[in-house]
């Protein structure tokens, strides 16, 4: 029965796509993982501030402590007319992360963002800031190759995870032309998630899947659920002091309707996909990594919201 579990996974994995996995050697920069990617602080079709895709792992440790800044661009309208006017709109997060071992083949994960947003509007600049959603997500490894010998080494893992309402949700923002402009989505929401690498000496690919499950906060509103999907090519370059980790991949989102009091707002879901290149380098327990997102194909609110680019930067000390 494990056999087929094991074989239908990748399957499904293989039928969608993302990015990250471990490389175990002498060198601690050359335990290579990616960890899930995950929307998870304040998410509404596609202009989620935590940025889903982006990811949420160092490229060089395992385990680590560290700090992420992200940034996501946005255009909105009302769409009212054919000349109707289009807004800016400046996401910004900065994002503590821990990564540790808590179990055998069981790691722990955890979030904690701090938003500053702003956007144009009708009657002036508009700003909002403070403490994000937390999120605490676990990863089983289910299945990894274990003989050095071997052509292909194939990880894979599966994992869940929760995110907590520690970001204030600002109701008189859910109505909006883009109602994710929030530092929180004020309900407690659920993830799941799923991992395959496959490698070939310093060469690999991964891909990962997860779905989060959204509830209604108390102010009787809930985003739509979100699944995100993602495959990330990667090559490791090794020296005796220095490692550098580039990667070329790509990354979607699909976003269900939000409601406000059981009942469906429209305009509100949409997909989006992402090209992805980036670069992590690491030097003695630091690394330093820089990501960048450019949308190929989008469909956000009806047409009302327009991605124009994410990036990230991180610093990490590995534990």
């Amino acid at each position: 029965m494990k056999k087929y579990l094991l074989i239908f996974l990748l399957a499904f994995q293989f039928g969608y796509a993302t990015e990250k996995d471990s490389l175990v050697r002498k060198n601690p920069f050359l335990k290579y993982h990616f960890m899930i990617e995950e929307d998870d602080d304040c998410d509404a079709c596609g202009c989620s501030a935590s940025g889903g895709s982006m990811g949420f792992a160092s490229m060089l440790n395992a385990n680590f402590v560290g700090i992420r800044y992200f940034n996501q661009q946005y255009k909105s309208s009302d769409g009212l007319y054919s000349n109707s006017p289009w807004y800016d709109e400046n996401f910004n997060t900065v994002q503590v992360w821990v990564r540790i071992p808590v179990f055998k083949n069981i790691q722990l994960s955890v979030l904690l963002p701090y938003h500053f947003h702003s956007r144009d509007t009708k009657t002036g600049k508009q700003d909002i800031q403070g403490l994000g959603d937390a999120t605490v997500l676990a990863m089983y490894r289910l299945y990894q190759t274990h003989k050095d010998s071997t052509v292909l080494v194939h990880t894979l893992q599966l994992g869940g995870g929760v995110k907590a309402p520690s970001g204030k949700f600002n109701d008189t923002n859910s109505g909006s032309l883009n109602p994710s402009f929030q530092v929180g989505t004020g309900s407690w929401d659920y993830i799941l998630a799923s991992e395959y690498t496959v490698k070939r000496k310093q060469f690999g690919f991964n891909t990962m899947l997860n779905y989060i499950v959204k509830s209604e906060n108390q102010k009787f509103y809930r985003f739509g659920n979100q699944f995100n999907y993602a495959g990330t090519f990667f090559y490791l370059y090794e020296k005796e002091r220095f490692s550098l980790a580039p990667q070329l991949g790509f990354a979607g989102e699909v976003y269900g309707s939000n409601h406000q009091r059981k009942q469906k707002l429209e305009n509100t879901s949409g997909d989006i996909l992402f090209s992805k290149l980036g670069v992590e380098m690491g030097k003695g327990k630091f690394s330093f990594g820089i990501n960048t997102m450019l949308p190929i194909h989008q469909n956000l609110s009806g047409g009302n919201v327009e991605a124009q680019y994410r990036w990230s930067v991180n610093l990490n000390y590995g534990l």
